[in-house]
């Protein structure tokens, strides 16, 4: 990558980049395919990187993190997504959607209680905001939860769960006043072996096939009272506050996967001879290699910014909506852009499984969805750039 001259990297940064560029290369990489092709969940792999401290980078070491900031966080994903985005993303979801609320939003017990073995490394987080019926318009969410004493009863579907079938802990968005809509959205805590809680089905996916997602039913689950995550009809507000720092990281593994697809682009451009010259040589590949490491430097530029206003917001609590959103929107159709011309300077050998570069191109494709669409960030800057609520 290059060394913006902007952004100027203190040695713990380069240290952590160094140490997830390593692991990543050694013990990623090598298997990458491999579990694309089965689905398997890399079970070992992220232990290894729990035990590494990749699972927990911005959180305080007093809750098992490595107290680093948004930018090692953002420098460390940014390798472990070169090797393979289904990695990626767990360590993603561990680090923002699931702890940064709780971190924001929790109790002291409850940072001690569901925070603590997540970023260790020891346990799974998960993040269960979507229905079948129910995306960003969390309004018209089935899923209710009823105050029943010192308990909640939850009861609903929940879809596309990152990490669903392992996870140990997850954030739940349920409705507990459907007459409030959106303000009517409450979050909770759930422990994973909890009775009434059932994991759906695993989803076959396109892409990123390593990092598990199925459905959550839950049948009468009793959840403690004290298991609220912020007030009662707070949901909506945290869930929105964790998503843009769930944008970030969702950005940042668009760009692992540009950079992987560039790069095996070219390498194959000076390698591949055709009518007695590198096919880098002609014009129409020379130009998409200039395009692509254009679109990937600006990318990092929008990454690295949105990391910044987000220890900003540390500071004085601002919002870091805008530069989230800008950045998820355009690295994630970088992604696409790059994996796409990736493709077509390889040729066939870049429709055959036997280079990753068709992976890259399957698990490009969800960094424009997740996390809010790209018409959804679309939606979050026009507004805020025009002054509408």
């Amino acid at each position: 990558m290059t060394d913006l001259a902007m952004f100027s990297l203190s040695d713990e940064h380069k240290m952590i980049q160094n140490a997830a560029r390593d692991f990543a290369q050694k013990e990623i990489l090598p298997i990458a395919a491999e579990f694309d092709e089965s689905g398997d969940f890399p079970s070992a792999t992220i232990k290894k990187m729990g035990a590494l401290g990749f699972m927990g980078l911005e959180i305080p070491e007093a809750y098992g993190g490595a107290g680093m900031d948004t930018l090692a966080y953002v420098l460390a994903l940014e390798e472990i997504c070169k090797a393979d985005a289904s990695h990626g993303v767990i360590m993603s979801v561990n680090n923002s959607l699931y702890c940064h609320g709780i971190l924001k939003f929790g109790t002291e017990e409850q940072k001690k209680k569901f925070v603590t073995p997540i970023a260790s490394g020891k346990a799974i987080g998960a993040y269960s905001l979507t229905e079948p019926q129910s995306g960003s318009d969390a309004g018209t969410m089935k899923s209710r939860a009823v105050r029943d004493g010192d308990h909640f009863v939850l009861n609903g579907r929940k879809s596309w769960v990152t990490s669903g079938p392992v996870a140990d802990y997850f954030v739940v968005f349920m409705m507990s006043d459907p007459a409030k809509k959106q303000k009517g959205v409450s979050a909770f805590l759930v422990e994973g072996n909890t009775p009434g809680l059932t994991r759906g089905k695993k989803e076959p996916k396109l892409g990123i096939r390593a990092s598990a997602t199925s459905e959550l039913i839950f049948e009468d689950c009793h959840v403690p009272a004290e298991n609220m995550l912020g007030k009662e009809g707070e949901g909506f507000k945290i869930a929105m506050t964790v998503l843009d720092a769930g944008r970030i990281g969702i950005a940042t593994q668009a760009l692992g996967i540009a950079e992987a697809a560039y790069e095996a682009a070219r390498r194959y451009a000076v390698e591949r001879e055709a009518f007695g010259q590198p096919i880098g040589q002609f014009q129409g590949t020379g130009f998409k290699i200039a395009d692509m490491k254009t679109r990937i430097e600006a990318s990092r530029l929008l990454i690295y910014n949105a990391a910044m206003a987000k220890e900003k917001s540390k500071k004085d609590g601002s919002r870091y909506s805008l530069e989230a959103s800008m950045a998820k929107l355009f690295a994630s159709e970088t992604a696409m852009y790059a994996t796409h011309q990736a493709v077509q300077i390889h040729g066939g050998m870049g429709y055959s499984k036997e280079l990753p570069v068709e992976r890259y191109f399957r698990d490009a494709k969800i960094t424009e969805i997740y996390e809010g669409t790209s018409e959804i960030q679309r939606h979050v800057i026009s507004r805020s750039e025009l002054g509408f609520k």
